[in-house]
Order: C-alpha cells, then sequence, then structure tokens
C-alpha cells in the first residue's frame, strides 16, 4: 500500500508539472532538450516533465524609457534629451533567440540614435522639430528592431531640456520679441488714431469751406439780383443827368459824414459837379425868364 501511495504522489506531482496555463496575452515556447519544439497559444498545455521545457512570451504593448543623455547640438549647445519607446512583440521566437536583453538592446539603440538626429539640429530645430525626430526615430528603431520580432509602434520624446544660461536667454528673447510686438501694435494703433483724427478735421474744414462758399454764392446771387433789380428800375424810370448828379451828392454826403479828417473824392466827380453847376445855371436862367414875364 505504501509503494502505490507513493507511486500515485509521484504520478500527480508528474502530472502537474505537465499541465501549464498559457494566459490570454501570452505565448508559448517549448523546448525539448534545449531545442526549440513549438509555440503553443493560449490555453492549456500538456509537456513533458524534465524533458520539455514552456517560456511565456509577454505579446502586450510595452515600454521601453530611455533614460536621459546630454546631447550636443549643431550649434554647440548641450541638451538633455530623454525619450519613451512603445513596442509590441511579433515574433516570441526571435524575440527570445535574436537578442539576449531586449530591454537594454533598445535602450542603447534608442540613445545613439538620439545623440545623431539631435546633433544635427541647431538647438531653435531642435526645440520646434519634435515630431520629426519621434518619426525618424521611431523608423530607424523599428528598422533595427525587425530582426528581434518586434514592432516599434512610437516613440516619444519626453524632454529636451537646454542648460539654465540658455534658458534664461531665451526667455528674455521671448520677453523682448513680446515687447517690441506690444510696441509695434501701440505705433499702428497711435496711426491709425492720427489718420482718423486727421481725416476727421479734413472733413470738418471741407465741411465749413463749402458752407461758407455756399453762403458767399448765396449773398453774391442775392446782391446780383439786387443790382439787376435796382439796374432795370433806373433803366425803366429813364432818369435824367441832373437826378444821377443829387444822387452822386448825397452818396458824398454820406462819406464826409465819416471820422476821417481827410476826404478824398474820386476823380469823377469833378465831371459831375461841373453838370450840377451846369443845372444851377439853367435854373437861374429859368426863374429870370419867368420874373421878366410877370413883370
Amino acid at each position: 500500500m505504501i509503494e502505490y501511495l507513493v507511486l500515485g504522489v509521484v504520478l500527480f506531482v508528474v502530472a502537474a508539472a505537465a499541465v501549464k496555463i498559457i494566459r490570454p496575452w501570452q505565448k508559448g515556447l517549448i523546448e525539448r532538450l534545449g531545442r526549440y519544439q513549438r509555440t503553443a497559444d493560449s490555453g492549456l498545455t500538456m509537456v513533458f516533465p524534465f524533458v520539455e521545457r514552456l517560456i511565456k512570451v509577454d505579446m502586450r504593448e510595452q515600454v521601453v524609457d530611455v533614460p536621459p543623455q546630454g546631447v550636443i547640438t549643431k550649434d554647440n549647445v548641450v541638451v538633455e534629451v530623454d525619450a519613451v519607446i512603445y513596442y509590441e512583440v511579433t515574433d516570441p521566437v526571435k524575440v527570445t533567440y535574436n537578442v539576449a536583453n531586449f530591454y537594454t538592446a533598445a535602450t542603447k539603440l534608442a540613445q545613439t540614435n538620439l545623440r545623431n538626429l539631435v546633433g544635427d539640429l541647431s538647438l531653435d530645430e531642435s526645440l520646434t522639430s519634435r515630431e520629426v525626430i519621434n518619426t525618424k526615430l521611431r523608423q530607424i528603431l523599428d528598422d533595427a528592431t525587425d530582426k528581434w520580432g518586434v514592432r516599434v509602434s512610437r516613440v516619444e520624446l519626453q524632454r529636451i531640456e537646454p542648460p539654465r544660461d540658455v534658458t534664461e536667454a531665451m526667455h528674455r528673447q521671448m520677453k523682448a520679441e513680446r515687447d517690441k510686438r506690444a510696441m509695434i501694435l501701440e505705433a499702428e494703433g497711435q496711426k491709425q488714431s492720427a489718420i482718423l483724427k486727421a481725416e476727421g478735421q479734413a472733413e470738418a474744414i471741407m465741411r465749413v469751406a463749402d458752407a461758407n462758399k455756399y453762403e458767399r454764392m448765396t449773398v453774391a446771387e442775392g446782391e446780383a439780383r439786387a443790382i439787376n433789380t435796382v439796374f432795370g428800375a433806373i433803366h425803366k424810370g429813364n432818369p435824367t443827368n441832373d437826378l444821377i448828379a443829387i444822387k452822386y451828392l448825397e452818396a458824398l454826403q454820406k462819406i464826409a459824414d465819416g471820422k476821417a479828417s481827410k476826404v478824398f473824392l474820386p476823380y469823377e466827380a469833378s465831371g459831375i459837379l461841373a453838370s450840377i453847376a451846369g443845372v444851377g445855371e439853367l435854373l437861374k436862367e429859368k426863374v429870370s425868364t419867368e420874373e421878366q414875364e410877370k413883370t
């Protein structure tokens, strides 16, 4: 009975060692006497104890954190660069037998190519070309890791940090650029304000000038109509020379009523006065004739 009991225990241990469970995200590599035999999918798998060995390979997407390193840019500025690599296993056999330590190999490969890529760029280009660096580095790593049975899905640069003095200089430069843009905008605003103000003043002057012009034209037209009316009335009434002379003397009287100590008479006044004298003589002769007729 003891022998059967021992045999049963041994068979149970052997059976337990022969049954293996592979999870859904894993692949199982089965080696027989140190030689690759087959690949097992997820689920329950049987192996021969002490003859076969099961190696489980994780097929999920995984992350490689590339440590920070100093990289010299094209313009001789040392920047700290680190990245993250996302990869997934496509061939469990290659990733197991073609590379001893994929994590270390991928890290060193990424650091080397980061130095090459960033070293070909200036500081400004490296700071503004993250997507370009990510794309190129992913392509390089994907081509290099293809023989390891791994596909690099994406690469992300976490940090590109220049030295402190360079960072402070960049901050001062950005502040100067902002101040410059603010001054330009303020100057443009003042310019537009001055232009609008000048246009408003010019328009106001033009309107005042138009109003004065209209006023003068209206006054001139009124005076012209008045002159035409007077002129027409004079010619219609057929005035005599003596009447014109008397009106002229009345105008001269108004001129003489001024405060000036000297009165300048126009040259034509002599002829008019002569005509007035002639009118006086005629009046005297007429009066004397009438008196004679009465006597």
